[in-house]
């Protein structure tokens, strides 16, 4: 019995010393990971080591000499050179070409931006994609223009007459839907002048002239199904090339229109 216990003590005691050998590999570990969470000990020693790479690569000609700028057009060049901020002479390899990607799509003309370095002589080049205004909005006075994803661009700009205006408050986060019925028919679309949008439920068309043109009364509900029907009675009718004040859709089986005053006048005579 006691030569059985000693073939077993014998069997197994290599076991126990690797048991206690991984657990002590994994203590070390975790105090190891621990200690260096709280003291960042290897990033230290990392931005330390790269910080004299850069320092030494710069000598030796890896320093900044030009930024160079493409797809600008409303975007001011002095704009983009100061919100990057990067000086001639600074190590080309120390710079973070993601955090300038984001200081330049931080400015109000650009959609898109794309930084690369390029290499004798060293230089990064930024190209842009600029925001492309597709409306421009009158709230309270004010003209604000609208690019063409609805969203507002926030810089001063002065309106131009062939952009089209929509008006009412909400009507920018409502403009995608619009443009995309619209926007079908490139002649009517063209017509276009001016959209209210109405107590926050639905569209008045302008067509023509803003002041004097024809108002097409859109309903709440079903807004495509109601601006084929017009594409259909200018196409056939062309209702839109006559002098009438508005022509008023809202009800679903009935067109309602108005004669502007002068053609009411000289019916009656």
């Amino acid at each position: 019995m006691v030569a059985d216990n000693k073939i077993y003590e014998t069997v197994i005691w290599p076991y126990r010393l690797l048991g206690n050998i991984l657990l002590l590999g994994c203590i070390w570990l975790i105090t190891f990971g621990v200690i260096t969470i709280r003291h960042n000990l290897v990033g230290k020693q990392i931005d330390s080591l790269l910080s004299q790479i850069y320092q030494t690569t710069a000598v030796f000609g890896w320093g900044l000499d030009d930024v160079t700028l493409e797809g600008r057009v409303k975007t001011l060049k002095n704009d983009v050179i100061k919100v990057i901020n990067l000086k001639r002479g600074e190590n080309i390899l120390e710079i973070d070409l993601q955090d300038v990607c984001d200081k330049v799509k931080s400015l109000p003309w650009v959609k898109e931006a794309s930084i690369s370095r390029r290499y004798f002589p060293n230089i990064i080049h930024i190209s842009i994609k600029e925001k492309e205004i597709k409306s421009i909005w009158q709230y309270k006075n004010k003209f604000y223009p609208i690019d063409e994803d609805g969203k507002i661009i926030e810089t001063d700009y002065v309106p131009q007459k062939n952009i089209l205006q929509i008006i009412g408050e909400g009507a920018p986060e409502h403009f995608n839907e619009l443009l995309k019925v619209v926007s079908k028919d490139k002649e009517l679309y063209e017509r276009l002048k001016a959209a209210n949008y109405i107590s926050g439920r639905r569209w008045n068309l302008i067509f023509d002239d803003v002041e004097h043109g024809i108002t097409v009364k859109m309903p709440e509900e079903d807004f495509a199904a109601a601006w084929k029907k017009i594409v259909k009675l200018d196409r056939t009718k062309g209702i839109l090339k006559r002098k009438l004040t508005f022509i008023d859709l809202r009800l679903k089986n009935k067109v309602i229109v108005r004669l502007n005053k002068t053609d009411e006048e000289a019916e009656k005579k």
